[in-house]
C-alpha cells in the first residue's frame, strides 16, 4: 500500500496541542484522562484503507467477532461469518468489531503511530523513563457493538477517529474489580477477558469519546466499551515502560508463588518499581527454571 501523496502534509502539523501535552504530562502514568486531538481525518484510516491494511496484516495480527455482546463472556466471542475485510467494509451492518494489531508492520502507519508518540515522548520519558516497544492498533466497529471487560498491558492513548463511544474504566490494581490470580494467569499467558459482575458497573467511570478525543488508559485498568449509534474507528497508540515490564515479570514470579502454596502480595503500582520479584523472575528465567 504507498502511502497517498500528501500523507507527510496530514502530518506537518501536531496532533497534540500544547494544552493537550500539558494534560497528560498531569496525569500520565495512573490517571485516566480526555485529551483533545487534530486526526479527525486521515487517508490512512478510512474504511477501504483500513479493509486493504487488514489484508496485508498477518492472520494473528487481526481479530474480529460478533459485536452483539454482553459486557462480560467466557473466553473469546463467536465468529462473524466474514472475513476481516468484508467486516470492515460492511462495518455499517455487520453487528461486529474488529482490530487490526501491530499496525507498526506496516511502514506508512508506523511512521503515523511513531509521530503520534513522539508527540508527547519528553512527558512519558520525564515520568516512567525510556519509552519502550511502540505498538498500534484500530479498531472498526459496528453502531451499538460491545467489546468485553478486559485489560490490557499496555500504557495506551485512544483516538477516536469517527463515530463515537462509550469506555467505562475501572481503578488498575484494584482486587475488586480484577483478583490477583487473573493478573497473574493473564500475565502467564492467558487470556485478557475477565469475570464481570454487574455489581462493578456502579464503580466505573464512563468516558464518552467523541471525534477529536483521546482517552488515556493505565496499563491494566480493566474496561468495556459500547459504541455509539454509526460505525466507529479509534486508533489506540500504546508503548510498555520498564516499570510496566517489572509489574508484568513480578505478577509471573507471584504465579510461581501460588503454586507452592504461598499467597504472594500483588507487585505495588507505580511509583513503585517491583525490583525485587521482577529482577527474581528474570534471573529464574535466564536460567531456565521459569517452568520448575
Amino acid at each position: 500500500m504507498n502511502a497517498p501523496a500528501h500523507f507527510s502534509d496530514a502530518r506537518a502539523a501536531p496532533i497534540f496541542d500544547p494544552a493537550a501535552c500539558a494534560k497528560f504530562a498531569a496525569h500520565y502514568p495512573e490517571q485516566p484522562h480526555i485529551l483533545r486531538h487534530a486526526l479527525t481525518s486521515h487517508p490512512l484510516l478510512e474504511i477501504e484503507a483500513l479493509a486493504q491494511l487488514a489484508e496485508r496484516l498477518p492472520l494473528t495480527s487481526v481479530e474480529y467477532n460478533r459485536g452483539d455482546l454482553p459486557i462480560g463472556i467466557d473466553g473469546k466471542p463467536g465468529s462473524n461469518g466474514l472475513t476481516i475485510a468484508e467486516t470492515i467494509r460492511k462495518v455499517a451492518e455487520a453487528e461486529s468489531w474488529a482490530v487490526l494489531k501491530n499496525i507498526e508492520q506496516v511502514p506508512q502507519y508506523r511512521d503515523l503511530l511513531l509521530g503520534l508518540l513522539d508527540e508527547i515522548r519528553p512527558q512519558i520519558e520525564a515520568a516512567t523513563g525510556a519509552m519502550l516497544t511502540p505498538q498500534g492498533f484500530i479498531f472498526v466497529s459496528s453502531p451499538n457493538s460491545v467489546t468485553p471487560y478486559h485489560f490490557d498491558p499496555e500504557h495506551n492513548i485512544l483516538l477516536q477517529i469517527c463515530g463515537t463511544k462509550v469506555m467505562t474504566q475501572f481503578p488498575a490494581g484494584d482486587a475488586r474489580f480484577v483478583p490477583d490470580e487473573a493478573h497473574e494467569t493473564y500475565h502467564s499467558g492467558g487470556p485478557r477477558e475477565l469475570k464481570w459482575d454487574d455489581g462493578f458497573l456502579a464503580h466505573g467511570t464512563p468516558f464518552p469519546l467523541a471525534p477529536g478525543e483521546a482517552l488515556f488508559v493505565p496499563v491494566m485498568a480493566p474496561h468495556f466499551v459500547k459504541n455509539g449509534p454509526a460505525p466507529s474507528v479509534s486508533l489506540s497508540i500504546t508503548w510498555r515502560s520498564e516499570w510496566s515490564y517489572r509489574e508484568s515479570d513480578a505478577r509471573i514470579f507471584n504465579a510461581m508463588l501460588r503454586t507452592r502454596g504461598l499467597n504472594p502480595r500483588a507487585p505495588g503500582r507505580f511509583p513503585h518499581q517491583n525490583y525485587a520479584k521482577a529482577y527474581a523472575f528474570r534471573l529464574l528465567r535466564k536460567l531456565g527454571l521459569t517452568r520448575a
